[in-house]
């Protein structure tokens, strides 16, 4: 599986991609602003983005509405990460086409899982893997 990490801090970058890359074998890209994370889903096509919610500049409801926009990246499954308690703008993100959101701080063994059921559960897990 390839996932894009769309967030503006390293360090939830960095552990996100040990857990998604290290532990569970998942190519795992990572951009530290909505521009720079529509231009890696345009030229990489990831399986799936982790998105956060509140970044400057082009926070994660924009970063989501311009993906839509390119023909590249505008199928891409979305998950938004988020601090607990943002929830109330999850309507507009549904309506958006984000599948569901994973709290920060996230349980790092299980994020991979969780990506996984949430991408199952939708019909939207890579080819590869629903062959097995």
């Amino acid at each position: 599986m390839k996932v894009l990490i769309i967030d503006d801090e390293e360090d939830f970058r960095t552990v996100a991609s040990s857990c998604l890359g290290l532990l569970n074998g998942a190519e795992v890209l990572e951009a530290g602003s909505g521009q720079e994370g529509i231009k890696l889903a345009c030229d990489e096509k990831p399986d799936v983005i982790l998105l956060d919610l509140c970044m400057p500049g082009m926070d994660g409801t924009k970063t989501l509405e311009n993906l839509r926009k390119e023909p590249e990246a505008s199928e891409v499954p979305v998950i938004f990460c988020t601090t607990k308690g943002m929830f109330e703008q999850f309507e507009e993100m549904k309506a958006m086409g984000a599948l569901a959101v994973i709290t920060k701080p996230f349980d790092p063994l299980r994020l991979y899982d969780q990506i996984n059921a949430i991408l199952t559960n939708a019909g939207k897990l890579p080819c590869a893997e629903n062959s097995e």
